[in-house]
C-alpha cells in the first residue's frame, strides 16, 4: 500500500530517484514508526509522515517524523553523533558517495538554563566542548573554538549585563516542546545545517520553553573546554558564566527560534 509520505528534494538527491520511488511506493517504508521529533508512534499508512536524513561522515540514517513535527529535511551530523542517534531512531543504513561526506565536527556539552539580564529572564544554552578544538586542517595542542565562534559572528563577552546581538543566519531547532539542534548557514545560502544535533531530542522546562516563545529567540553562549562545567542550578551556571566573562573566555549570540 503507498505510504503518505513527504520525500523533499534535498532527501531525493541524497538518497537517488530510484530509493525515494520505493519508499513512496511503500516497497521500503516502514508502516509504523517512532517519530524521530516527539518519539511517539506514527502510521505512514494513516497520516502524512516526514522522510529526515540524517548524514554523517561516512553514513546516513533515513528517519521518520510526523509532518505535523518536522518537514522532509537533509541534517548533517557528526559520524559520532550518528552512532548515538542509530540507537533511537528507525532506519535504514544508506551509503553515500564520498563528495557528500561533511567535515568533522567537535564533540560539543550543552546545557539549557534561564539567564537573567537586565531584570528579565531569558532561555540559554551553554555549550562547552570536551576537549579543546584546532582549526580545521592544523595539528596542534592549541584551542580555537572561541576565535571560530567569533569568525561566524559570535561576540566576545565581557559581562552579562546586556542581550548580546542576533546572529542571522543561525538558529535553535525546538520542536514539540524538545530541543533538537542549533542550526547553522549551509554553503553557497543552502539550507541551514545542524552545527550541533541532539542524539534525541532534549527535554527542556516550561519555564525555558514559555520564555523561548516569548522572546521567539534564544541565547547562545560559548566557553573553551573546563571554563563552565555541568552546574546542576542555574545559580551556579550563572556564576561560572560571570567568571568566565570576566576573564575572557565567553561569546555569546541571540539565535532566532525555529519550531514552538
Amino acid at each position: 500500500m503507498p505510504r503518505m509520505l513527504d520525500v523533499s528534494d534535498e532527501v531525493r538527491a541524497e538518497i537517488g530517484d530510484e530509493e525515494a520511488d520505493r519508499l513512496l511506493a511503500g516497497q521500503t517504508a516502514p508502516g509504523s514508526y517512532d517519530c524521530t521529533s516527539c518519539r511517539t508512534p506514527g502510521d505512514s499508512e494513516q497520516e502524512r509522515t516526514s522522510t529526515v536524513l540524517f548524514i554523517g561522515d561516512e553514513t546516513a540514517v533515513l528517519a521518520f517524523a510526523h509532518a505535523g513535527c518536522l518537514p522532509s529535511q537533509v541534517v548533517q551530523v557528526t559520524e559520532e553523533q550518528l552512532r548515538g542517534a542509530v540507537k533511537s531512531i528507525t532506519g535504514d543504513t544508506v551509503d553515500l558517495e564520498p563528495d557528500t561526506v561533511v567535515p568533522e565536527q567537535a564533540v560539543l556539552g550543552v546545557t539549557s538554563g534561564l539567564v537573567l539580564i537586565a531584570g528579565e529572564l531569558h532561555p540559554a544554552l551553554v555549550v562547552e566542548p570536551t576537549a579543546p578544538i584546532a582549526r580545521p586542517g592544523t595539528t596542534g595542542s592549541g584551542d580555537d573554538f572561541l576565535p571560530l565562534l567569533i569568525e561566524q559572528g559570535f561576540m566576545p563577552l565581557t559581562e552579562l549585563s546586556a542581550v548580546p546581538p542576533v546572529l542571522h543566519g543561525w538558529s535553535v531547532l525546538l520542536a514539540v516542546g524538545r530541543l533538537h539542534a542549533v542550526l547553522q548557514p549551509g554553503s553557497n545560502g543552502g539550507q541551514p545545517v545542524a552545527w550541533w544535533q541532539a542524539h534525541q531530542p532534549l527535554q527542556v522546562t516550561e519555564g525555558w520553553r514559555a520564555a523561548a516563545n516569548k522572546h521567539q529567540q534564544v541565547l547562545m553562549f560559548a566557553a573553551p573546554v573546563g571554563s563552565i562545567g555541568r552546574q546542576p542550578r542555574e545559580d551556579l551556571m550563572r556564576d561560572a558564566l560571570d567568571k568566565a566573562a570576566a576573564t575572557g573566555k565567553l561569546v555569546g549570540a541571540a539565535l532566532p527560534l525555529a519550531g514552538t
